[in-house]
């Protein structure tokens, strides 16, 4: 399995590139979650709330339409879109909320782009009875209305940043200004496995329980390991979750689906990955959307869960080594594989999935014989229905 070193490092990407004043509390953030991850008790609230709370295990399912439709693969979708507040934002925020408590913490803040993190964050502060407050561009706030009422319903406080694209990196970018000032009683739940180490190896292991049950539930139904794996990155967190479990697994082949926007060659994509270069962002080193100059790109995505000009550094390292392939999906092919999805197996998956669906058809051509894949479908898609009206 893939660890960071001592200065959180995957390789050449990740580190720690914060101000001074976060320094001290991630440091107290790194003692406490390596002190966790051995701690039984802290574990085994950490899988009961899973279990009781969440709704894990989620399925895994044999689409069988969609197989039938594609003809050189049989395709197995593990149901993060069947967990309590519909993605699987919800494993990593019950770690880290648990996290929050150990350390004191009263206040927590998140940021948020298609907005299911943000539901995830609220609906933990609200379990417990800690004060949320939610950063999100201004945007995003307009096509994923439905995720805003949910949040304060669950009694967070949204706040819209009109700042830049108005989408997620901007919300990050308040996000940490507000942690910065308020270091003490504030914790960060970041959502994705990004930022400043321990987060990306944090968020990372709190999703793993995806990979985890993935193979297991797989090994059993076929008795053997699939071929494929399949998820869509924006930042990473289900993707990686997916993965980690099968890193050692070398047969299993990994691909990630990034946002191809209007088009590689149209600066309107987020394909950090496939078109991005080596650079800083949020506080950690890895492939990023910059000119020439080193300032940050705008990133484009119709899925605004993808929209962003980043991704998380073990995806870097991922890439950089070999361990799993890369590949884009357009706004155009995201739409397609919304309605395959939808009009096959009776499943409205979110856009930030309908990428990976949509690839489905592209690998069933690439295959040369028939295959098995397990796509992580990391989120329903309600939250996107009012923003589709019109378009489809």
């Amino acid at each position: 399995m893939t660890y960071p070193d001592k200065k959180g490092h995957f390789g050449e990407f990740g580190g720690r590139f914060v101000p001074e004043t976060l320094i001290a509390l991630l440091d107290e953030l790194e003692r406490n979650f390596y002190a966790l991850q051995s701690d039984k008790k802290f574990q085994k609230e950490f899988k009961d709330y899973l279990a009781e709370y969440a709704g894990r295990p989620t399925r895994l399912y044999f689409a069988k339409r969609l197989s039938q439709q594609l003809k050189t693969l049989n395709v197995y979708l593990k149901r993060e879109d069947l967990l309590h507040t519909g993605a699987h934002k919800i494993n990593n925020t019950i770690g880290q909320i648990l996290v929050a408590r150990r350390m004191g913490k009263t206040r927590i803040i998140a940021e948020t782009g298609a907005g299911q993190h943000g539901v995830a964050t609220a609906t933990v502060c609200a379990l417990f009875g800690l004060t949320c407050e939610v950063y999100m561009g201004a945007e995003d706030v307009e096509r994923q209305s439905l995720n805003v009422m949910r949040m304060r319903l669950l009694g967070a406080k949204v706040i819209p940043v009109t700042s830049g694209s108005q989408t997620l990196k901007d919300a990050m970018n308040e996000a940490i200004r507000d942690w910065v000032t308020n270091v003490r009683n504030t914790f960060y739940i970041i959502g994705s496995v990004a930022g400043p180490h321990p987060y990306p190896l944090m968020v990372r292991e709190f999703q793993a329980v995806i990979g985890r049950e993935a193979r297991n539930q797989f090994l059993s139904k076929e008795k053997k390991l699939p071929d494929y794996l399949l998820a869509c990155v924006g930042g990473g967190s289900n993707a990686m979750g997916l993965f980690h479990a099968f890193y050692n697994d070398r047969s299993v082949k990994m691909i990630g689906v990034e946002a191809a926007g209007l088009g590689l060659n149209s600066d309107q994509h987020s394909a950090a990955l496939a078109a991005g270069t080596v650079g800083v962002l949020h506080g950690s080193k890895s492939k990023l959307l910059q000119d020439a100059d080193g300032q940050v790109k705008m990133a484009h995505s119709i899925a605004a869960g993808l929209d962003y000009p980043g991704v998380g550094p073990e995806h870097s390292y991922y890439k950089k080594t070999g361990r799993a392939r890369y590949v884009s999906v357009s706004d155009a092919g995201a739409l397609r594989g919304l309605k395959l999805l939808s009009q096959t197996e009776g499943i409205i998956p979110a856009l930030e999935t309908a990428h990976a669906i949509s690839y489905l058809e592209k690998l069933a051509r690439e295959v040369k014989k028939k295959s098995s894949v397990i796509v992580c479908l990391s989120g329903r898609g309600d939250k996107d229905v009012a923003s589709l009206k019109g378009i489809l």
